[in-house]
């Protein structure tokens, strides 16, 4: 070999191993690397093996783009799904509501409950366990980005529906605020106004008894939903709830002080494209991933829902709460999961249209029903002012149900909630 071709080949081994080093994480996190646990995560797991769940590739999944697609799975409501916000782009995060459109919206706002389809709050108290009362003295903040003008007026008629007492500007049950805290409320948006409807009526059919606090992010930058964050725990949150995801990032550690506050557990959905997102990747948040949930008989029974996020994080640690598990000593991003599969959704009221889809009562799911629910379910505990994480959860695993594979998993983590004595 000439000296030139020797050369040449020295300098493309040369930039073989820096891509290399480059791709190891270095300096993601101060005088860190990125979790060597990388190579066991979605790659690794059950999923990835013809007897597993498909859904780890981010192609071609149902959360992942605005079209209809069929139905996922053959139990319950008939129809496609749509995924209402569009993909995100990196530092904006998208919401994770996703509409059963095989069922026709219901316009009529006096509906009956015999007539309104998807789980309904005795559903989803039967389903988990859940007490009929408590919740007294918590406030569940939600946090969305943009204006929903209708929230408090499609809240009356869902909480009316369902025979619920009314949570209300005037009695002191519900307030709405913008991130900066003032009543100049952002632009509105349709896709974020289902969303913002469905964490609503999710929080009242769980904890009925609960304040409602809903802080409208200025958009949906994760800046801005994280700033919201630290509003709603100022203005005295003792739960606060995030339905939405972003893909990882390497600079993501820099929003972690947004999540982590002393007393006030913080959920967030973890994402329906069957990959690891942010903030589901945070230590300091309860990660809800997703589960098809169907009536047996007297009782319940549940899957992992193929879509659902999980994996492990290519940029956070693991806690030292969690098991290694699959992703040893990466942050696994689902530590519950509840139900999110769109065809066996929750009932919700949403007068806004979107997408050229009628308002009205309409069916959704994904994992925004997740971080709501537990949000709501930690109230009921009222045990937050010792939990900052989902590290009770975790000492307390014999309040869970185990779904899917044995013991702790990507799927769904220690499982779902049978009662509130693990929150």
């Amino acid at each position: 070999m000439d000296l030139k071709r020797k050369v040449a080949a020295l300098a493309a081994l040369a930039l073989a191993v820096a891509s290399l080093e480059a791709c190891s994480g270095s300096g993601v996190l101060p005088n860190q690397s990125a979790p060597r646990a990388r190579q066991a995560s979605v790659t690794g797991t059950p999923a990835d093996s013809p007897e597993g769940l498909p859904g780890d590739s981010p192609a071609g999944l149902p959360g992942d783009s605005p079209e209809s697609l069929p139905g996922d799975s053959p139990e319950a409501l008939p129809g496609g799904d749509l995924a209402l916000c569009p993909d995100a782009r990196p530092g904006v995060a998208r919401c994770l509501a996703v509409q059963n459109t095989g069922v026709l919206p219901l316009s009529d706002p006096a509906a009956t409950p015999l007539e309104i389809r998807g789980l309904h709050p005795a559903d989803i108290r039967s389903a988990y366990g859940l007490p009929a009362g408590g919740g007294d003295g918590q406030t569940v903040a939600i946090v969305d980005a943009y204006d929903d003008p209708g929230a408090e007026a499609d809240l009356a008629v869902y909480r009316n529906a369902f025979g619920l007492t009314p949570c209300t500007t005037l009695n002191g049950c519900f307030q709405k605020t913008a991130q900066d805290g003032s009543t100049r409320y952002p632009a509105p948006n349709a896709a974020w106004a289902t969303e913002i409807a469905l964490d609503l009526d999710v929080v009242s059919a769980t904890c009925p008894r609960c304040r409602i606090l809903l802080v409208e992010a200025s958009s949906a930058s994760l800046d801005d939903l994280a700033a919201s964050d630290d509003r709603a725990v100022a203005l005295g949150a003792t739960v606060v709830s995030n339905s939405y995801d972003a893909a990882e990032w390497p600079g993501e550690a820099a929003l972690e002080t947004h999540y982590a506050h002393r007393g006030v557990p913080i959920t967030v959905s973890s994402g329906d494209g069957g990959i690891p997102t942010y903030p589901a990747a945070s230590r300091y948040v309860t990660a809800v991933g997703g589960t098809t949930l169907t009536r047996n008989g007297s009782g319940w029974t549940q899957s992992p829902w193929k879509n659902a996020g999980h994996g492990c994080s290519y940029y956070m640690w693991r806690p030292y709460w969690q098991p290694k598990g699959p992703c040893h000593n990466a942050r696994s991003t689902v530590d519950i999961a509840v139900v999110a599969d769109p065809q066996t959704g929750v009932a919700v009221y949403d007068d806004f249209s979107n997408s050229g889809q009628a308002g009205g009562w309409i069916v959704v799911g994904g994992t925004s029903v997740g971080a709501p629910l537990v949000a709501s379910a930690y109230a009921l505990a009222g045990n937050g002012r010792s939990i900052n994480s989902a590290w009770y959860a975790y000492q307390h695993r014999d309040a869970f149900t185990d779904i899917g594979p044995a013991g702790f998993d990507a799927y769904a983590g220690i499982g779902s909630p049978r009662n509130v004595t693990g929150f």
